[in-house]
């Protein structure tokens, strides 16, 4: 079912994540368009002010405050939806942390918060709302970054935890061939951030990044918009900036030239992801 200009009118759409950042633009840009949205985060005082922000435009949502790295957790979510508004079209699995540390200073731990969240939270919600969304002939959308097209330096498990959602996404395509749904995989690259913003460091403990208002980085409601034409258009890759387009060109044709370029340019990347 190819959807039409009104893609979004009357669509059920779960964000997870969807309390700040990327998730509460997409959830914002999907209620503008005349969806339902499930908001989803793990603290409630942030999940309240996007609700407050939602019944402001007047929107038709659902609020659950929970943890998507835990499975049962993850199908609560879903269930909820389906008792809620009886269907399920859209599901943008977008819950995620980034960290920071060479692989050699990093505590494996690091390793374990940040697939449990990136991975498992895309995972978790995934498995249960598949019948939903093949009935729907609806989409999963997968929001990744450009860290997952290479590894980069100081970002391990982050950029090993995006790489793998490709190949999720990949698997339930092939899979999933026949019923009819869309998987999307939107890489998006340094966005700017709330104020207070945290990070994982090497040591496991949680760090505040530096403000990148002064930055030349993507807005939330642009990668918003970018979202919501991947599954407009029921494309499978979007890539997002110039940047990260020739980068993924790049890598598929002279990754050794792509290697030499970041090593010469290591320090310059770590300044820039602080």
């Amino acid at each position: 079912m190819i959807m039409s200009a009104k893609t979004f009118q009357d669509k059920v759409a779960i964000i997870t994540g969807s309390s700040v950042g990327i998730g509460k633009a997409t959830a914002i840009e999907l209620v503008k368009n005349g969806a339902s949205v499930v908001l989803n985060g793990r603290n409630q005082e942030r999940l309240t002010k996007a609700e407050n922000e939602i019944k402001a435009l007047g929107g038709k949502f659902l609020s659950v405050c929970c943890d998507v790295s835990v499975p049962e957790q993850a199908k609560s979510l879903v269930d909820k939806t389906i008792e809620t508004f009886g269907k399920l079209d859209i599901l943008i699995n977008n819950a995620g942390v980034s960290m920071r540390g060479d692989f050699a200073d990093l505590n494996p731990d690091v390793y374990k918060t940040v697939f449990d969240i990136n991975l498992l939270g895309s995972v978790n919600p995934t498995i249960p709302a598949i019948p939903y969304i093949k009935k729907s002939h609806g989409s999963i959308v997968f929001v990744s970054s450009l860290a997952g097209i290479r590894g980069l330096p100081g970002n391990s498990a982050y950029c090993s935890s995006k790489m793998a959602l490709r190949a999720i996404a990949e698997s339930i395509r092939i899979e999933e061939a026949k019923s009819k749904i869309h998987v999307g995989l939107v890489l998006v690259g340094i966005t700017e951030i709330e104020k207070g913003k945290t990070t994982i460091g090497a040591d496991g403990s949680l760090i505040t990044l530096k403000d990148r208002s002064n930055l030349n980085v993507q807005s939330v409601n642009s990668v918003a918009r970018a979202i919501l034409k991947n599954i407009r258009k029921r494309k499978f890759r979007t890539t997002l900036t110039g940047i990260g387009k020739l980068n993924a060109f790049m890598q598929s044709i002279l990754p050794g030239l792509v290697e030499k370029v970041l090593i010469l340019s290591i320090d310059k990347i770590r300044k820039r992801s602080e």
